[in-house]
């Protein structure tokens, strides 16, 4: 897969309830539900219920972020 298909699928699920799962460093995971509210040139924003965590589309590419309930 590459950067224009993870674009174009993550803009797909824009507005709809995410469940994510993040490799942190250090071996942490973090596991969250959001929405993807933004999509831009680079990055994609996700709303939690108290925060708002930007991510890079390369971040999806090498598996540092995984969308959890879709078809990625």
């Amino acid at each position: 897969m590459n950067i224009e298909k993870i674009k174009e699928k993550i803009n797909n699920l824009k507005n709809k309830k995410i469940s994510f799962k993040v490799n942190g460093s250090r071996n942490q995971i973090e596991e969250f539900e959001g929405i993807i509210t933004e999509t831009y040139n680079y990055i994609f924003i996700v709303e939690t219920e108290n925060m708002k965590k930007s991510f890079s589309y390369s971040d999806v590419l090498i598996n540092n972020i995984e969308i959890k309930n879709s078809d990625f």
